[in-house]
């Protein structure tokens, strides 16, 4: 096997050696012409779920994950006949395509040899370590990482038994132990993941792990969150936490619903915290008496027609004077409603005034000149 890359990197040994944040010190990774770890941006990614054998499908769902700012997907072969539409889909794709593969050592060999970007694997079901082993190889060869992914749910029969470990000990084993196994065979090129569905075993997982294996890239998430409601709170939740604390290089906000809105709640928790920035984000006051506007529908059409625009502004709607430029003055557009209308303002600066019926139109014409 080929040794990867990233063993022994002074760069990598000089940022441990400082007070870095974990998500600056970890090692750097590339899935395709992603970088991740070591300092880089948190990438953002999802998970395709149209059936694994249907190309076309795939594809135009990763032009909508591209659309929405996704950068890295993961598509699941649950048989070796799937692998033919993999290799297409990688050969077309223009987002790096993780192969996530349970269960058949051989399918993640052959994945890795048509065109996976990176390769992920589950050490409670892969089949122990000489077919690790084969993995690592083929991976090796190919020149692509692999992510270590332990879930509550498939842990090691022998390590899940023990009653000396809480879970998030028995996650940060799982994951730690395969790092050092795979390190000790020269394989480098590795990022892990240790997801549970409870959100404060996922944070004190991934706290552990952070201490544990300063060197190696993580992958962070809450599995099986749940719809679009709970499932974005408990997400934003817990991986708000970890992120606020340095910790986790790339993430998933895993959502029973459609990948494109992982992708939305991704890059606006991301926004929320300050690390980047990719699409508008709407102020909206919550009304109260004082409000003489259908406030509730105002914002919700400024906010669907905002949704798809790739520039990081502040917009803001406020229902009366109380909240309006003053305590949105720091939105680079906004409106300030009274009775039957509103004035849209600029960094607290009064642009124009409007009639109600005209108070969105108005502001998207604003918007365009921005």
């Amino acid at each position: 096997m080929r040794a990867s890359a990233g063993n022994h990197d002074p760069e990598t040994e000089a940022l441990v050696a400082t007070h870095a944040k974990p998500n600056e010190a970890t090692r750097r990774v590339m899935v395709g012409s992603v970088p991740l770890g070591g300092g880089a941006p948190v990438v953002v990614q999802s998970m395709l779920n149209a059936p694994a054998n249907d190309v076309d499908a795939n594809l135009a769902q990763i032009e909508a994950l591209a659309n929405a700012g996704c950068e890295i997907v993961r598509m699941a072969i649950p048989h070796h006949a799937n692998l033919d539409a993999f290799e297409a889909v990688c050969k077309r794709s223009p987002l790096p395509v993780v192969a996530d593969i349970h269960f058949d050592s051989g399918i993640a060999i052959e994945a890795a040899r048509r065109g996976a970007a990176k390769l992920r694997i589950n050490p409670g079901n892969i089949g122990g370590l000489a077919k690790t082993d084969a993995v690592l190889d083929a991976a090796g060869d190919a020149g692509i990482p692999i992510r270590i992914g332990v879930n509550a749910g498939s842990l090691d029969n022998k390590l899940a038994a023990r009653d000396d470990l809480t879970l998030p000990e028995k996650l940060a084993r799982s994951a730690a132990d395969y790092v050092r196994y795979c390190e000790g065979r020269g394989f480098h090129d590795l990022v892990v993941s240790a997801k549970a569905h409870d959100v404060m075993t996922t944070v004190r997982t991934y706290r552990l792990l952070s201490e544990e294996l300063p060197q190696v890239p993580l992958h962070i998430g809450v599995t099986e969150a749940g719809t679009t409601f709970q499932g974005v709170i408990k997400s934003a939740s817990g991986l708000g936490i970890l992120l606020e604390e340095g910790i986790g290089d790339t993430l998933r906000i895993s959502l029973t619903d459609d990948p494109v809105q992982e992708v939305r709640a991704c890059w606006t928790l991301l926004a929320a915290l300050d690390l980047r920035r990719r699409n508008a984000e709407l102020i909206s006051c919550p009304t109260c008496g004082r409000c003489q506007v259908d406030l509730i529908g105002l914002a919700r059409e400024v906010e669907g027609r905002i949704a798809h625009l790739d520039k990081p502004l502040k917009v803001a709607v406020m229902g009366c004077v109380v909240n309006g430029p003053g305590e949105a003055a720091d939105a680079d557009i906004g409106v300030a409603c009274g009775l039957g209308s509103g004035v849209v303002f600029s960094h607290g600066n009064v642009v124009r005034k409007v009639e109600e019926s005209a108070i969105v139109d108005a502001l998207m014409e604003e918007i365009g000149k921005l």
